[in-house]
């Protein structure tokens, strides 16, 4: 581990000054992440910002009927909150559905937006990784990739993004706060995180002088028809290969109104309009859940070790959907998939 420089923030304003006056320094809250990545050599910063005695712990009504969360409410605290379970059970059952106890007492709402992929390469600096060294090249294409993406990669990064609870916040179609040099803007969640393209390095459209503050959900939290399936290796403390988040609105039989997001499968959570365009209006079955999973990975395209991925998230897909049309939420108590 490097040396590095430690200072706290005052306020937001503070945090913004300190974060725009020095482009090697980092901001600190959790650490669940960071603090792996410079044990590793892969972050090295040249200071951290210490910005967990700022006043954004807090979960608040908005105006509209929403709730606005602060960026460093725990992840546990946000799980168990009672107005999460209760009008956004969704986003709770993504959140126990991800890392475990302890980690959760420790992750902040907005660290768990920022963290870093989860590839094997980007965390051994012994090998080439354009995430971690634009233009070196990406040894994830070539090499061992049963974690990594089947939708939206690109030649330099097929790497996934590793959070949970990011996947329910883009089905919720919740919004970013944060504040800038420029003030304070709103970032739609579906516009926060990037595909690789050209430039994996760059993860977020956050910008390097700004400090997340919240994120905002909207009234509708879908808390009658909703799953969130996580697919893993082992039953607890394990990344998703593949999960679904999904919200159904529905009147008899009919959906009035569908959201599927999918994580473990993409750079950042993967959210397809068109697939849930063919699910709204049409009956709960089988057969509309199959054409909308089509639909959804009609692109995917696989690597050698995570080809399975393909048909898994299929199957996934047409799972979870009947889960929530159901009423019949996946248990994050009981993980075992029925």
């Amino acid at each position: 581990m490097n040396n590095f420089g430690y200072t706290r923030a005052s306020d937001v304003a503070d945090a913004v000054r300190q974060i725009a006056a020095d482009p090697g320094a980092k901001f600190i809250a959790g650490g669940t992440n960071l603090i792996d990545l410079m044990k590793e050599n892969v972050a090295r910063p040249s200071r951290l910002i210490d910005i967990t005695h700022l006043p954004l712990n807090n979960i608040e009504e908005t105006q509209d009927g929403g709730l606005r969360i602060g960026a460093l409410v725990p992840n546990s605290d946000l799980a168990y909150d009672p107005r999460i379970e209760a009008r956004y059970p969704l986003l709770s059952s993504a959140i126990l559905a991800g890392a475990s106890q302890q980690l959760r007492n420790m992750a902040s709402t907005g660290g768990n937006l920022l963290q870093r992929t989860r590839c094997f390469y980007f965390y051994d600096t012994t090998t080439p990784c354009n995430k971690r060294e634009p233009g070196s090249g990406c040894s994830a294409i070539e090499g061992i990739n049963r974690m990594h993406a089947i939708l939206g990669t690109s030649e330099h990064c097929i790497a996934a993004h590793p959070s949970d609870m990011c996947v329910a916040l883009a089905a919720l179609e919740a919004r970013v706060l944060a504040t800038g040099r420029d003030g304070q803007r709103s970032i739609a969640f579906a516009e926060f995180h990037r595909l690789p393209g050209d430039t994996p390095q760059i993860d977020s459209n956050l910008r390097a002088d700004e400090i997340i503050t919240a994120i905002e959900l909207p009234p509708k939290g879908f808390a009658a028809n909703y799953t969130y399936l996580k697919i893993r290796d082992r039953l607890s403390y394990a990344f998703a290969l593949v999960s679904i988040a999904v919200g159904l609105d529905i009147e008899g039989d009919t959906i009035k109104e569908a959201r599927l997001a999918l994580g473990g499968v993409a750079h950042k959570p993967w959210r397809d309009r068109q697939g849930e365009a063919q699910l709204n209006g049409v009956s709960a079955t089988r057969e509309n859940f199959l054409r909308a999973a089509e639909t959804v990975l009609r692109d995917a395209r696989s690597f050698g070790h995570n080809d399975f991925k393909i048909e898994l998230a299929r199957r996934a897909i047409l799972r979870a959907l009947a889960q929530a049309a159901g009423g019949t939420p996946q248990s994050q108590a009981d993980k075992r998939i029925k």
